[in-house]
């Protein structure tokens, strides 16, 4: 699931709840992991990887997220997109760590 969102001024609670929302996030049958950033032009991507569509759905319908979601419309957010797709294949590089300084 990729989530992209633009921001209101200030932080008014977001990092805290945004923790929460994580460590929920964690605890739900079907979460394989997320990865986020937030660029200087306060466009944020944080994508989450589930099992199945319906751990997805189960996120979405989790009580406490859809009160977060909610408050993010009032509080945090000035426009958001949710994207739902299928991750077909994955792959990546990393430089050993001794080779980093280079």
């Amino acid at each position: 699931m990729v989530f992209t969102s633009s921001r209101t001024t200030g932080d008014n609670g977001y990092g805290e709840r945004a923790e929460q929302m994580l460590e929920l996030a964690r605890d739900q049958p079907g979460f394989l992991g997320v990865d986020s950033a937030r660029g200087a032009d306060g466009l944020g991507i944080t994508v989450s990887y589930w099992k199945d569509e319906a751990s997805i759905a189960a996120w979405r319908d989790h009580a406490e997220h859809a009160l977060t979601r909610s408050e993010g419309r009032e509080r945090w957010y000035t426009s958001f997109a949710v994207h739902v797709a299928k991750v077909e294949r994955s792959y990546g590089f990393a430089r050993p760590a001794e080779e980093r300084a280079l």
